[in-house]
C-alpha cells in the first residue's frame, strides 16, 4: 500500500483507514523543501485519488469507491483539505459541517459497516469522514497534527507515548526551531 502524499514527507502513515486522512492532509503544497500540491491539477488529483483509494481499501478491507474526479470537483476537495488541516492543527476551531453519502451495511459476520457513495469528491469525502469516524471510535484522531513549523505544516501521526510531538521531523523542523528560541533566550539573558 502506497500512501503518496504521506510517503514524500519521509513519514509513516496513520494507522488504518486514518491513513485517507492523512494522506489527503498531505497533498497540499507543505514541508521543507516544498512539495507540489497533488489537487492542483485533475491529472496529479486522479493519481492520488487512485493510489490513496487502493491503500484505505488494503487497510480496511472494504471495496474501493469509483472515483471519476473532473475539474470541478478540485476546489470543493480543495475546501475539505483546508478545512479538515485547519482542524487539526487547532483542534479547538470548529470544523465547518460536511456532508456525504454513507451506507451502513450489516456484513455476514453481524458487523455493520459503513460504506462511501456519491461520485467525484463527494466520494472521496465520505470515505475521510468514515475513517475519522473510526478514528475517533478508537481514540486515534487526536493523535493526527499538523507540525508546528509554520513553513512546513505538513500532517504527521504522533507516535510518542504522551502524544506530545509537535513537529513532524524533529531534524527538519524541529532543531532549527528550538536553536532559534534558546539563541533569543540567550540573547535576552544578556541584555
Amino acid at each position: 500500500m502506497t500512501w503518496l502524499a504521506t510517503e514524500r514527507y519521509g513519514l509513516v502513515p496513520a494507522p488504518g483507514g486514518l491513513g485517507f486522512v492523512h494522506d489527503l492532509l498531505n497533498t497540499r503544497s507543505a514541508g521543507r523543501p516544498r512539495r507540489p500540491d497533488l489537487l492542483a491539477e485533475v491529472a496529479s488529483a486522479r493519481d492520488w485519488a487512485g493510489a490513496a483509494l487502493a491503500a484505505w481499501a488494503g487497510e480496511t478491507g472494504q471495496d474501493v469507491p469509483a472515483v471519476a474526479l473532473g475539474e470541478d470537483d478540485l476546489d470543493p476537495l480543495r475546501d475539505l483539505r483546508v478545512d479538515l488541516h485547519a482542524h487539526v492543527a487547532r483542534p479547538a476551531i470548529p470544523l465547518p459541517e460536511h456532508q456525504a453519502g454513507v451506507v451502513l451495511r450489516l456484513g455476514s459476520d453481524g458487523r455493520v459497516r459503513p460504506e462511501p457513495r456519491g461520485t467525484g469528491w463527494r466520494a472521496l469525502a465520505s470515505v475521510a469522514l468514515i475513517a475519522i469516524g473510526d478514528a475517533q471510535a478508537a481514540d486515534t484522531w487526536r493523535r493526527l497534527k499538523t507540525c508546528r513549523n509554520l513553513r512546513c505544516e505538513a500532517a504527521f501521526f504522533d507516535r510518542s507515548r504522551n502524544n506530545s510531538g509537535t513537529w513532524h521531523d524533529v531534524r527538519v523542523c524541529g532543531n532549527p526551531a528550538n536553536l532559534r528560541a534558546y539563541r533569543a533566550r540567550h540573547r535576552s539573558e544578556k541584555n
